[in-house]
Order: structure tokens, then sequence, then C-alpha cells
């Protein structure tokens, strides 16, 4: 467990941890909608399906099975939610992106996937703005939020540089976490496709490559722009 998690920073900004994962031995993962369990499916592993779409912003539009596997990662679980009630980041403590948005988005997605490394798990919180201008302006303060915590007193988790990224589908800004001994410890991505935007960060990661959140970042703005 990174020091972010054991350091008993204070809950208004790290009140949200990534350990909320399935089951550690689980070998299949289970797909909860809201409060609705996800309808049962003909025996193919669920860890092989999409989740399923919606139409405007949805499930569909968050990071899949699939992406993680290009990135060396196996996923085991994940808890899907369109509520947008989800704490944001480790950063954020209890913020949410419904009270960021003051419940004004369109539509809200969120999930947390966890995978078979155990110490390893990534959320994803993603918002319709309807409009571009509201979404930049929303991409805009969830990096201002995410800024906030690169500057830490030494031996703390921070946030590091912000690397902005863009593809066909969006653009954002990612940024790699360290923990207090300066290791590599996951990273955190502000994403925006068109009038839609979100935070997906990741807890842990296969290798100490501080640019791999990089290939985070691309992929979820991808699957945001779908």
């Amino acid at each position: 467990m990174y020091d972010h998690q054991a350091a008993g920073r204070k809950s208004s900004r790290r009140g949200r941890t990534a350990g909320v994962v399935a089951t550690a031995g689980a070998a299949l993962i289970a797909i909860v909608i809201g409060t609705h369990p996800a309808a049962a499916g003909t025996g193919t592993p669920p860890a092989r399906e999409h989740l399923q779409a919606a139409p405007g912003l949805g499930s569909g539009n968050l990071m899949q099975s699939e992406d993680f596997f290009q990135q060396g990662l196996g996923p085991v679980g994940a808890t899907v939610d369109l509520t947008g009630k989800q704490a944001l980041s480790a950063c954020s403590g209890e913020e949410t992106m419904r009270t960021l948005t003051k419940g004004k988005a369109a539509a809200y997605a969120d999930v947390t996937w966890s995978f078979d490394t155990g110490a390893t798990s990534l959320t994803e919180s993603v918002a319709d703005g309807s409009t571009i201008t509201s979404a930049t302006s929303y991409e805009g303060q969830l990096n201002k939020m995410v800024r906030g915590c690169q500057n830490e007193p030494a031996g703390h988790w921070r946030y590091g540089q912000a690397h902005a990224i863009t593809v066909k589908a969006g653009e954002g800004s990612w940024y790699p976490s360290f923990n207090g001994d300066g290791k590599v410890a996951g990273g955190v991505a502000v994403i925006r496709s068109g009038h839609r935007f979100g935070l997906v960060e990741l807890t842990g990661q296969p290798s100490d490559d501080a640019g791999y959140m990089q290939g985070i970042a691309a992929a979820a703005i991808n699957r945001l722009a779908g």
C-alpha cells in the first residue's frame, strides 16, 4: 500500500483511496451499474466483454478491459456507476463530479477497476458538459485541483509535472504520482473530448516508468469520444 494511503493525510483531500476493489481472488469481472447488478450473461467471462454502452454518455465511454491488457495490466473487477457520485481522486477528498458540476452535467459515468496485481487499481469519472465551453471550463478546474497536490512536504505522496497529450479524439494532461520515497506510484490524467471531460487515476503500475500514465490517458480519451 502506498504511503498516500498510510500516511494519514487530511480526509478533506485524501479521503478517497483506491482501495474499493473487488475481492482479491476474483477470477471474473463483476459489473454493477448504480445499485442494480448487470444482467446475467451467457457464461462468457466478463473480463473479455465490453461494459454496456448507453445512449449518449454511458459506461461504454469508460475504459474497457482490453485497454488494460495493452498496458500490461490484468483486470479482474469493475464497479460502474452512472450518478457522478464517485470521489474524483486521491487529491480531491470527497469531491465528486456531481459536486464539481453542481449537478448540471447532462450525464455522468464512473468506474473503479481492480487488477490481478492486488496493489493496483484505477478509478475514472467522466461527465457530459453539453457544450465545449463548459467542458473546457471543467477541464481547467480539474487540472487546478490536481496541481494543488504537486507541492507537498518531503516524504509525502505527490503528483509530478503535468504533460500535455493530444490524440485524434481529444486532449488532456497526465501527471505521474510519486510516493514518499520518490518512487513512481501510478498517476492521474485530466481528459476531454469535445463536450465530454473527466479524470482517471491509476494507483500502482506494473513498471517504474514515469510516462506509463500517458498510455492510460490516450486510451481513456479515445473511449470518452466513442
